[in-house]
């Protein structure tokens, strides 16, 4: 039996986790937010209050600037993937380069 290396299988998640947030993100619910959803659907919604990052590029599931609906959530899909993907590979990389010193026992 033949092992995937650790990079391919890194590759293969982050392609994958792009064609989800990018693409597959085009034909999911309208309602993305079920909070918001189900607050509509009670009647409470009107106690929501504004978001500190209410104003921010990619609030609400949406890229600002962009005027269709899909392609504006796949793209900010796309850019969190990606910066989750850079926090999570630099702490690692920073974590794992940390652990060849020696330990605190001499050991």
């Amino acid at each position: 039996m033949r092992s995937v290396s650790t990079r391919r299988l890194l590759l293969a998640g982050l392609l994958v986790a792009l064609v989800l947030a990018g693409v597959v993100s085009y034909y999911a619910s309208n309602h993305p937010d079920g909070l918001n959803y189900v607050a509509g659907r009670i009647g409470f919604l009107s106690t929501e209050r504004p978001h500190n990052s209410d104003g921010s590029p990619f609030a609400g599931y949406a890229t600002r600037g962009v005027g269709n609906a899909q392609l504006s959530g796949g793209l900010a899909g796309v850019v969190g993937v990606l910066v989750v993907g850079l926090a999570g590979g630099g702490l690692a990389w920073l974590l794992r380069r940390r652990g060849h010193g020696p330990s605190e026992d001499g050991r």
